[in-house]
């Protein structure tokens, strides 16, 4: 099995190649909620959007994954959510109106005016979902095997 670093590493290339696609899927399908059509110029823009995305992204991503299991100072996809600025400025200067969301989503993202903000890797892409999950099994491991089981209260 892959250690974390190498799984780390997979996974930020993975996020590197879908995230520009999520971008513009994102702002697509609010357009066309919202209007019937996806403009043109507006696609454009979210192409443009999609490629900042992977350099708002990506490098700290790369960060995170290249630390000490012990060190991590979050998870990766608290990382990747980040990127929902890009498709929510693409769709705020297209003057699309904000969405109904969840009391949820409001209060634990904010500036999420759409509902973009993906829950799992999957909701990015359907192919980050395997080497998401191997991740964490990845880094749980790692973790395990330096620290090893304590058992809670009710284990005893």
């Amino acid at each position: 099995m892959e250690d974390e670093h190498e799984i780390g590493e997979r996974l930020a290339v993975a996020v590197e190649a879908a995230l520009p696609a999520w971008v513009e899927r994102s702002v697509r399908q609010r357009l066309i909620e919202w209007s019937g059509s996806a403009d043109p110029e507006v696609m454009a823009r979210a192409g443009e959007e999609g490629r900042h995305a992977v350099a708002d992204v990506v490098p700290e991503l790369r960060r995170l994954l290249a630390t000490d299991v012990d060190e991590q100072w979050t998870n990766p996809l608290s990382i990747v959510r980040r990127a929902v600025r890009r498709p929510t400025e693409v769709l705020r200067s297209a003057g699309v109106p904000p969405v109904v969301r969840e009391a949820y989503d409001e209060r634990h993202f904010p500036d999420d005016d759409y509902g973009l903000t993906p829950r799992t890797f999957a909701d990015v892409d359907p192919s980050l979902h395997e080497v998401g999950l191997l991740w964490g099994v990845v880094k749980a491991r790692a973790h395990l095997a330096r620290h090893g089981h304590k058992p809670t209260a009710g284990e005893r």
